[in-house]
């Protein structure tokens, strides 16, 4: 009869822990919004993705003449040449599609927040991520000057560059809103 009681005592505390455990697993879904199990670290929380509206671009600014001191100052040339079209990686002044190798230069890109974004995120590719905002925005409006999209004078800034007019913007259609029943732009075919 003893051992059943104790039985019955671990069998309570096994529920007990059982559902403290629970309670703390909610608890911290409801602390970490971000899906993650746990709650998003500063660094996690500065990493978000601008859309084409530039709804989220943040503070900051810079020209074309500030862009080309970043882009000398931060190694770009390594990549890219001086003047950002010489290479031995892809021109970023200039150049047209290919399809071989999936680059569309800057001239042929609809939004110029999706450039800041993708300067800010990724660049310079040996350590991605290490440009402060106006340095991104410098550079951006360098890239935007030397594509003669926009004038040298011009500030971009969380204002301006979504107003940047891109050459090749009504090239582009949004797509439609995906359903399981949308057909696919390409015809899939089984593996030989």
């Amino acid at each position: 009869m003893r051992s059943g009681a104790r039985g019955a005592r671990l069998r309570i505390a096994g529920a007990l822990v059982a559902a403290g455990v629970s309670a703390a697993a909610a608890q911290a879904q409801e602390a970490a919004p971000s899906g993650l199990g746990r709650p998003p670290t500063a660094a996690e929380l500065g990493d978000r993705i601008v859309g084409p509206d530039g709804a989220d671009l943040p503070e900051g600014s810079g020209n074309a003449a500030e862009g080309a001191m970043v882009f000398a100052r931060r190694g770009c040339p390594t990549c890219h040449g001086p003047t950002g079209d010489e290479g031995p990686s892809i021109a970023l002044v200039g150049g047209d599609v290919t399809t071989r190798t999936n680059y569309w230069p800057i001239r042929h890109w609809p939004f110029a927040p999706s450039i800041w974004d993708y300067i800010r995120r990724v660049m310079p590719y040996d350590r991605p991520g290490i440009l402060t905002d106006d340095e991104a925005y410098a550079v951006t409006a360098y890239l935007l000057y030397r594509n003669d999209i926009i004038s040298e004078e011009d500030v971009m800034d969380a204002q301006t560059l979504p107003q940047v007019r891109m050459p090749r913007r009504g090239d582009y259609v949004m797509p439609g809103t995906w359903t399981p029943e949308t057909r696919r732009g390409f015809r899939i075919e089984s593996g030989r």
